[in-house]
């Protein structure tokens, strides 16, 4: 909350110092000069120490820590009332501005034009059922990710616990309100099931690659057609839904109980889940079989996969052997002291390498 009150603070500054403080700064030093010279010429002589009393009069009259006895003649109380109206008039001007800048930070994150601070979060571009469905598995995943969804809307669809920028995911001032530089994913979700919905994603990931080029990008595709045309982007990782959904119906339907199966461990919460680990250096040189004992002895965890330079080698053969930056995909209730490879962290042991 205070990163984001900092934000609005830096983003109404100009309009809050352009147009209040400096104007009644301004105002204040030549009400007061005026009337430490209008006070000085009547009731006192005109040296400098006497100016220089009547000027402090004056700021202490427009403050409210006046003193009246300081004046005798008609217009010195005249100077001394002037001043006195004007310190209230100030205080009335200021008391506003700030209700203003209040009223301002609540009514503007309420509705979604305020910024996010976060760092490591996941950056959601676009609204529909698959993105519903995507925040309840994030905000319940045991490890725990800020979301923040950057999408055109004046209400939160998304609820509790999701940070709502109302923007278009196109727009490089909207993407760097959503702290898309800082994310660890960003993941696209077209907004309706057509083809003009796939080509404006493109246009989304194209923005998103072109201003935050280090972030890990994730994308739902409708039409199957379109794949290519995001293989020519430097889109990580592209999801065809109905692609995906009717395979998994044709192995259930061959094999029953697979898809009560795979929705269980690609699922947040209770159960075993899907998890990505960067394997410790003292795995180097394990084969399979002794990695799978391992992970199954120490961590209660068991061996999918091994990931090696971006690749993916699924059910490997018994002479494969670990390297140093091996990653492994493993099904567990918990890791233990394994943690997760987070998008963040993917991009930094790629950059390492």
């Amino acid at each position: 909350m205070f990163k984001r009150f900092r934000w609005h603070v830096r983003r109404i500054r100009k309009q809050f110092g352009g147009r209040v403080l400096r104007p009644l700064i301004v105002a204040s030093a030549v009400v007061v000069v005026l009337g430490a010279v209008a006070v000085t010429l009547t009731e006192r002589s005109v040296t400098f120490g006497d100016f220089w009393r009547s000027l402090s009069w004056a700021a202490s009259t427009v403050l409210k820590a006046d003193d009246i006895s300081y004046v005798s003649t008609p217009w010195g109380l005249t100077v001394h009332w002037t001043l006195t109206l004007f310190g209230v008039a100030m205080l009335a001007a200021v008391t506003g501005a700030i209700v203003g800048f209040v009223i301002d930070f609540l009514v503007k994150e309420g509705q979604g034009m305020g910024a996010t601070e976060y760092e490591g979060h996941i950056v959601i571009c676009g609204w529909n059922a698959t993105a519903r469905d995507l925040v309840g598995e994030l905000l319940t995943d045991a490890y725990g990710m800020k979301v923040v969804l950057l999408h055109e809307t004046d209400k939160n669809p998304a609820g509790e616990g999701v940070y709502l920028v109302n923007g278009d995911p196109t727009n490089e001032e909207d993407l760097e309100r959503a702290g898309i530089r800082r994310a660890s994913a960003a993941i696209v979700c077209p907004t309706d099931p057509s083809d003009a919905a796939d080509m404006r994603t493109l246009l989304i990931v194209l923005a998103i690659e072109s201003y935050a080029p280090g972030v890990r990008t994730v994308v739902e595709v409708n039409n199957p057609r379109h794949l290519p045309h995001f293989e020519r982007t430097k889109v990580d990782e592209v999801l065809i839904t109905s692609r995906l959904a009717s395979r998994l119906l044709a192995r259930t339907a061959m094999y029953p109980g697979l898809g009560s199966l795979v929705t269980d461990i690609v699922s947040g919460g209770e159960g075993s889940e899907l998890y990505r680990v960067l394997l410790p250096d003292d795995y180097v040189g394990l084969d399979i079989d002794d990695l799978s004992a391992r992970l199954r002895r120490e961590h209660h965890a068991t061996l999918m996969a091994v990931v090696r330079d971006g690749k993916t080698y699924t059910n490997p053969g018994s002479e494969f052997r670990l390297e140093k930056r091996d990653e492994a995909v493993v099904v567990a209730v918990s890791l233990g002291t394994l943690a997760p490879l987070t998008s963040s962290r993917v991009v930094r042991v790629e950059m390492d390498r």
